[in-house]
């Protein structure tokens, strides 16, 4: 890609393997696993740059760069 930085939200949680599952929801089907948390992560970052790089090849729309905000509230 470019050298335009994007940004996506990523889940990630602990399945009963104790393998740890990251999804990206804003790409569909772009889900990558690890041993850790951090392989996790790592290995989800390379997952979407294949799937960005594949969404250019093909000429299709990269969707937007996420702008989160957290709030705190009392509960």
């Amino acid at each position: 890609m470019d050298d335009m930085q994007l940004k996506f939200r990523v889940l990630v949680e602990q399945d009963t393997d104790g393998m740890f599952v990251a999804e990206c929801p804003s790409l569909p089907g772009c889900i990558s696993q690890g041993k850790t948390r951090q392989e996790a992560i790592d290995n989800i970052k390379d997952a979407i740059q294949g799937y960005l790089e594949s969404l250019k090849k093909h000429n299709e729309p990269i969707p937007p760069s996420i702008q989160e905000v957290t709030v705190e509230v009392d509960a």
